[in-house]
């Protein structure tokens, strides 16, 4: 099995929407996946992830469902003097990485920035809807690994977000969540693959054999926009202060 871990396009935030760029941006996107042969299409139940999801299943003509749990990490804001407002997906990796040792498995939401109780309960549930959905797919999750149930080449699309698609890769990979948010980043329609490895009768692994790829955005001469990266707000605060 192959699952597609899509982020949305370029946001319209205030009105849960896609830019005009965005658009573009999920019109390429469609042009990229639709030779795949996608099998299920699942969205965020969020309205930019779902104008994003729709310009492909248009282009395919396929049906989609929704996951609840797809949605992004929101209203759990921190706001820290020198660093302004933040979700915790997008809490300054100086902050993180200056921990020594850094971050593992446990223990990892002691800091004061994850503190809200929200979130704890939000990385559960993504834990809780992952392996729910690849054991609908024949993988039922035991420790780490994944029982092949029913092992198959299925592609699977799930569009969502930036900072659900990287704690919902730290969950596949098992891997510390902060430094998985602090470590990388997903662009506006980028497309994240994740490998069911299988090596032996029983077992397979998630491997990442493709991160973040924005090939469709080169391909069709468009920008890859720095949406949720710091240097993003730097930018446009410059722009403001000319």
């Amino acid at each position: 099995m192959r699952l597609y871990i899509i982020r949305h396009g370029d946001p319209d935030y205030t009105n849960d929407t896609l830019t005009a760029d965005g658009l573009l941006e999920a019109g390429a996107l469609a042009e990229r996946l639709a030779p795949l042969g996608l099998d299920y299409i699942y969205s965020s139940p969020l309205g930019r992830a779902l104008a994003t999801m729709k310009a492909t299943a248009d282009r395919l003509g396929a049906e989609h469902r929704v996951l609840d749990w797809a949605s992004e990490i929101t209203g759990m804001y921190m706001t820290l003097d020198g660093y302004g407002t933040f979700a915790p997906f997008n809490t300054p990796g100086e902050l993180i990485l200056e921990q020594d040792p850094p971050p593992g498995a446990e223990g990892w939401l002691a800091p004061p920035y994850f503190a809200d109780e929200r979130l704890a309960d939000k990385i559960a549930e993504i834990g809780r809807g992952s392996d729910e959905l690849l054991r609908e797919h024949g993988y039922e999750r035991v420790g780490g690994r994944y029982r092949c149930v029913r092992p198959n080449g299925d592609k699977v699309a799930v569009f969502c977000h930036g900072g659900l698609g990287l704690t919902w890769l730290a969950h596949l990979l098992r891997l510390p969540v902060p430094l998985v948010w602090s470590s990388f980043w997903l662009a506006p329609t980028s497309v994240t693959t994740i490998f069911m490895d299988q090596r032996s009768e029983q077992w397979a692994v998630p491997r990442c054999i493709e991160l973040g790829d924005t090939s469709h955005l080169h391909a069709a001469g468009m920008p890859v926009k720095l949406r949720g990266i710091w240097k993003e707000r730097l930018d446009n605060q410059l722009a403001a202060e000319e």
